[in-house]
């Protein structure tokens, strides 16, 4: 455990941090997970729709900083790529 007023304070805040990427991260792992099961489940309506959900959750992460925004703009890259083609797997 830190010994000092300012050590205290940036462990204080390095667990506030982690938990707001934390939920962030989750956020947009579900929305990109929810894209992939309308892929696996064939439908093109939903998988379209699920993708209009995503693509402002992956880029309001990389707002907030918890990913790094070539990161974000590879994720939409190849969903988009993926939902495209109605490929299941990739």
């Amino acid at each position: 455990m830190a010994n000092h007023k300012s050590a205290i304070k940036r462990d204080r805040q390095s667990k506030v941090r982690r938990m707001r990427n934390r939920i962030n991260k989750s956020k947009m792992k579900s929305a990109v997970r929810r894209v992939e099961e309308a892929l696996v489940a064939g439908s093109e309506d939903k998988a379209r729709e699920a993708l209009k959900v995503a693509v402002p959750i992956i880029q309001k992460t990389v707002t907030k900083g918890s990913i790094h925004s070539k990161t974000a703009s590879r994720k939409i890259s190849r969903l988009t790529r993926r939902v495209n083609r109605m490929l299941p797997l990739g």
